[in-house]
This record gives structure tokens, C-alpha cells and sequence, in this order.
């Protein structure tokens, strides 16, 4: 177990950079919580969501159990605990960084059933398996990573002294055995992981290809547009979105984990016989892999709120609204002697709401009205000029009053002009189009 006799520097830069990656994953991961609590339940209740907040639940866990051991690290100068610390840190370094892994594979396995196997998916997939799903993943990963405390493998500190991690340098048999495999499980979970995206990626491709296609054949044969105004798309946005918050949160997985899971490889495949013939180890590209594996569930939460930009401006405009219904209370308090009552900034604000909504159904109502109106004129009007012997202020033969019918006429309108020889002026149809 190699140690480090150096005494630790308190590096303002190192402790500053240590503590802002620890504010931001707790942030966003408490975000990305609280926006999936907030969610509607029809989305809520879906498989996928339901790993989605294992996930941002075992980031949040991992940052909360690491990050503090390294800033208290700095701030002392030295490791602050012993080596059952060094265990504890090395575990949750393994079994966060697995547990996440394993958990976005079945978040990908969960995508290629629902979109390649839909009815295997409708009838064996749900939030039940999702959480027995978590919970697999949870006490297989257990037991992986605390093979090393019982002798499969070493728990050791690494340069320079502020983390602890499997002993990937190991000169045993079983120590290199476990680098290789929990490097290998490691690997497999990523490879499960693009497979199963591509597989998506290629089956909505073809999905939107062969649906423009039909579009197209109905159009031509139909020879209108207007018969087929829209076809029904055969993934929804629901599930768009998904897809985009897998590929998103795959590609940041991939750019934080792969040097890790290399560095394992490299140091174990090469690192025994290199320091058996007197080579120093590159402690710097341990360190730099690692920092990269410590800003994925920094990244994740924050990939998940972007992807849900509707939601932050909600949660963003439901912030403004209550800081300044408590200032506007608060002024009202100042101004008056009396408490206002508590209802009252509610109730307004419920009326103001109310009256809105009344007015706009209004005019929703108007606009239909008119618009009915707009369309039956215009439609007399075409078929008027569809007409061969159609004139503007031509008299409709339909609209030419009969002998029986002026007299019906004269006897109700008595006041009606007529001409010199007595008979009624025949009125024109023409103005019917200035009154519709």
C-alpha cells in the first residue's frame, strides 16, 4: 500500500474548486429531484422518469459522501481519517461510480424495449420493474465493490493523498484480477449502453423515413393536401425527449468515465513491470482521469434541468410570483395599521385569473363566430361565381317575386313603394352579400 509521507499544501485554488463542484452537484441534483416531484403525474409514473430519479438520487449520494472527505482534506493539510476512512471513500468511489453506469444501461435497455419491442415492453415493463430494477442494481454493485475490504482486491490512497481507490497498480493475483474486473464490468455496461442507443437512433430514423413516405403516397393519390393535413407521428414528443435526455447524458458519461475505465486497464496491464524495472508512476494522469469521473454527477442533473427548460422558467416564474406577492404584503403592511387579510392577495390574484380566462374564452367564442361567418361567405360567394351567366349586381332568378307573392308582400309591408302603374318594385337579391 503505497503512502504518501508528504505533508499536503493548503492550495486556496484546490479547496475552491473542490468546494464549488460540491455546491453545484448538490444543487443540481436537489433541482433535478424537485422538478421530477413536480412533474405531471402521467410523466411521473413512467419507467423511464423512475430511473431517471434513481439516478439524480445515487449522484446526489455519491457527491454528499465524497467531495466532503476531500475538502476536509485540504483544509487540514493531511488525510483526516485512518484506513477505515480510506475504505469508506475507495467504496463510494466504486459503487457510485458503477451504480451510475449500470443504472443510465438500463435506462438505455429501457428506450430500445419501448421503442423496437413495444409490446413485450407494454406488457412486462412498468414502474414496478423500474424499482426492482434499482434495487438489483443497488445490491449487485454492493457486492462489487466491497470485494476489496474482504481481501478480492485493495483499498489504497493515491496521489497526492486527498482520495482513496482501488489499487490498479496491483502486483497479486487477486488484487490485478479485481482491477480487471471491475474494469471489464465497467466496460461492458458502457458498450451495453451506445449498442442499445444506436438501436434507437437507427429505429427512429426509419420510423420518420417510412411515415414521410406514406405521407407522401396519400398526398399524391388524394391529390390534395388539404384531405391529409397531418398524419399521426409514430413517436410522440414525450418520447423524442427522452431519447435526447439519453444521448445527452450518455455522451457526458462517456467523456467523464472513459478515462477512468482506460486509466484501469493501462495501470494494471502495465504499471507492475514498469515499476518492478524502477519507472515512476504517472500520478498526474490518475489524477486528471479521476477529476474527470468526479464531474458526471456534477453534469447529469444539470443535462436533465436543461432538457426540461419548460419546467425551470415554471419553477423560475412561480419564484418571482411569490417574492413579489410577499413584498407587495409587505407593503401593505407598512401602509396600513390593520393586518390585511390573508386571503386577500390570493383572492385578487384568483379574480384577476378568472376574469382573464373569462375573456379570453369570450373571445375565443367571437373569433370562431366570426371566422363561420367569414367562411359562408366566402362560400356563397364562390359558388355565385361559379356560375356561367354571374354578374355582381345581377338579380338571382330564385330571388324574382311571383304575381301571389307581391300580394303576400304588399299586404305586409303596406308602406312598400310601387310605381306609377301599381305594381311593387321587385327588390334585388344582390343585397343579401352586403348584410351576411
Amino acid at each position: 500500500m503505497p503512502h504518501f509521507t508528504h505533508s499536503l499544501r493548503l492550495e486556496s485554488k484546490s479547496l475552491v474548486t473542490s468546494a464549488t463542484m460540491f455546491a453545484v452537484g448538490v444543487l443540481g441534483n436537489l433541482i433535478a429531484i424537485v422538478v421530477l416531484c413536480i412533474s405531471k403525474k402521467e410523466q411521473k409514473e413512467t419507467t423511464f422518469y423512475t430511473l431517471v430519479c434513481g439516478m439524480a438520487i445515487t449522484d446526489l449520494l455519491g457527491t454528499c459522501f465524497t467531495s466532503p472527505v476531500v475538502i476536509a482534506t485540504y483544509v487540514a493539510s493531511r488525510w483526516p481519517g485512518g484506513a477505515l476512512l480510506c475504505h469508506f471513500f475507495s467504496f463510494s468511489m466504486l459503487f457510485f461510480g458503477s451504480a451510475g453506469t449500470s443504472i443510465l444501461c438500463a435506462m438505455a435497455v429501457e428506450r430500445y424495449l419501448a421503442i423496437n419491442h413495444a409490446y413485450f415492453y407494454s406488457q412486462h415493463i412498468d414502474r414496478t420493474m423500474a424499482r426492482f430494477v434499482l434495487l438489483v442494481t443497488y445490491l449487485a454493485n454492493i457486492v462489487l465493490c466491497i470485494m476489496p475490504s474482504f481481501g478480492f482486491g485493495q483499498h489504497v490512497k493515491h496521489f497526492p493523498g486527498t482520495w482513496c481507490f482501488l489499487n490498479w497498480r496491483a502486483m497479486d493475483p487477486l488484487g490485478a484480477c479485481y482491477s480487471f474486473l471491475y474494469g471489464g464490468v465497467m466496460l461492458v455496461l458502457i458498450a451495453v449502453t451506445v449498442l442499445c442507443n444506436l438501436a434507437v437512433c437507427r429505429s427512429l430514423v426509419g420510423m420518420n423515413q417510412r411515415t414521410g413516405i406514406v405521407r407522401t403516397e396519400l398526398c399524391e393519390q388524394a391529390a390534395s393536401r388539404r384531405l391529409f393535413p397531418r398524419l399521426p407521428s409514430v413517436t410522440s414528443a414525450a418520447e423524442i425527449q427522452m431519447f435526447w435526455l439519453l444521448i445527452l447524458m450518455t455522451i457526458v458519461f462517456l467523456i467523464c468515465s472513459i478515462p477512468l475505465v482506460v486509466r484501469i486497464f493501462v495501470n494494471q496491464l502495465y504499471g507492475p513491470a514498469y515499476i518492478s524495472a524502477g519507472g515512476k508512476p504517472d500520478y498526474r494522469s490518475d489524477l486528471l482521469a479521476i477529476r474527470f469521473a468526479s464531474f458526471n454527477p456534477i453534469l447529469d442533473p444539470w443535462v436533465y434541468i436543461l432538457c426540461r427548460k419548460n419546467l425551470l422558467l415554471k419553477g423560475c416564474e412561480r419564484l418571482k410570483r411569490a417574492a413579489a406577492r410577499v413584498k407587495d404584503g409587505g407593503r401593505a403592511n407598512i401602509g396600513q395599521h390593520t393586518p390585511p387579510s390573508s386571503h386577500s392577495i390570493d383572492t385578487s390574484y384568483a379574480s384577476i385569473r378568472t376574469a382573464s380566462y373569462k375573456n379570453g374564452v369570450e373571445l375565443e367564442v367571437s373569433n370562431r363566430n366570426k371566422s363561420f361567418a367569414d367562411f359562408a361567405m366566402r362560400q356563397a360567394w364562390e359558388y355565385d361565381i361559379a356560375r356561367a351567366n354571374f354578374h355582381p349586381f345581377s338579380v338571382e332568378a330564385t330571388a324574382m317575386l311571383t304575381v301571389e307573392d307581391e300580394g303576400v308582400a304588399d299586404s305586409k309591408h303596406p308602406g312598400a313603394a310601387t310605381s306609377s302603374t301599381g305594381r311593387s318594385t321587385t327588390p334585388l337579391s344582390g343585397h343579401c352579400y352586403l348584410h351576411v
